[in-house]
C-alpha cells in the first residue's frame, strides 16, 4: 500500500485545499498567519511535502470558512466523477 500522501485521492484534497484558500482570496501567508504558523506550513501541505491529519484540517477549514463535511462532500463527489 502506497502512502496517502501520494495518492490521487490526496491529490484531490490538496487541490480543493489550495483552490478553497484562492477562493477564500488568501495568500498562503495570510491564512498561515490565521493558523499562527509559518507560511511554509500552508506551502508544504499544499505541495504535498506535508501531510495534514484531521484536526489541522479542521483548524483550516474554520481559517478558510469552508464547512468540513461539503468540503469532504465534493472530494467524494470528484471521485465518483471520474
Amino acid at each position: 500500500m502506497s502512502k496517502s500522501v501520494f495518492s490521487e485521492k490526496y491529490n484531490r484534497f490538496r487541490k480543493l485545499l489550495i483552490q478553497a484558500r484562492q477562493l477564500a482570496n488568501l495568500t498562503q501567508s495570510e491564512l498561515s498567519a490565521k493558523l499562527s504558523r509559518p507560511q511554509s506550513y500552508v506551502s508544504k501541505y499544499e505541495r504535498g511535502e506535508r501531510r495534514l491529519d484531521l484536526i489541522e484540517f479542521l483548524e483550516i477549514a474554520e481559517a478558510l470558512q469552508i464547512e468540513p463535511a461539503t468540503f469532504i462532500n465534493k472530494l467524494l463527489e470528484e471521485k465518483e466523477d471520474k
